[in-house]
């Protein structure tokens, strides 16, 4: 039986800990995270400036998307539940000569070891991967400061999605490891309005991004009908 402690799923921490040899290879199984990495950085950049903001990198892995944020001039602070993934990511840190500091927690529990009060929180790739996506969004609200953003980045949950992000990504093409996705834990737009709206926050943006299998690009597009970047702010 898989087991749960907090919000966190021990099944899914096993599961990117196996990955985490790759993490930095850009050309490995982890490729598709450095591919999308400019995307998610320019929606961020299109969102917010990041120059002496304090910014909160939740389920932050091992640390691609905290490593741009930091050069972008942000006090970073990456959180991730797995110890493994935030060891990886301070070594590498390190090597890079970036100051970020990296928590082994989760976003329930990081006022245990740092004060709220975050200008940006940024929650990319996490919210199908842990039991109760909502009570990831209920914990960012608290500490995110007044007239801060919180963005999201997740997989819409539908027939398409399922051929794409799932079947196409991972069993076909093989841009990520099969069994990286459960199709039952996919969000659809409207349950995360909903969950965000229920928190307290008002979505400021919602666009989706696509990925160009003949370029081997991920592009912005018009429709979040597979994979989806949303903003909110305190209501």
């Amino acid at each position: 039986m898989q087991q749960i402690k907090h919000n966190i799923s021990s099944k899914e921490i096993e599961k990117f800990n196996r990955f985490s040899t790759d993490w930095w290879d850009e050309t490995g199984r982890m490729k598709s995270l450095h591919d999308i990495n400019p995307l998610r950085l320019a929606y961020i950049l299109k969102e917010t400036p990041l120059k002496g903001k304090r910014v909160l990198d939740v389920g932050c892995g091992g640390g691609i998307l905290t490593e741009s944020i930091a050069r972008q001039g942000a006090v970073t602070v990456g959180i991730d539940a797995s110890d493994h993934m935030t060891a990886i990511a301070r070594t590498h840190a390190e090597k890079s000569n970036l100051d970020i500091r990296y928590i082994n927690t989760d976003i329930e529990h990081v006022t245990q070891f740092i004060p709220a009060g975050f200008d940006v929180i940024l929650c990319m790739e996490l919210l199908e991967h842990v039991p109760s996506y909502e009570s990831v969004i209920r914990a960012c609200k608290p500490v995110l400061n007044p007239g801060g953003i919180i963005i999201f980045a997740t997989i819409n949950r539908n027939l398409l999605s399922f051929l794409l992000a799932i079947v196409g990504a991972e069993y076909i093409l093989g841009f990520l490891p099969r069994g990286t996705h459960d199709y039952r834990s996919l969000i659809k737009p409207d349950e995360l309005n909903r969950a965000c709206s229920a928190a307290g926050l008002k979505r400021v943006d919602m666009t989706g991004f696509s990925y160009n299998p003949v370029t081997r690009t991920y592009y912005f597009c018009k429709n979040a009908m597979v994979n989806y970047m949303a903003s909110f702010t305190s209501v």
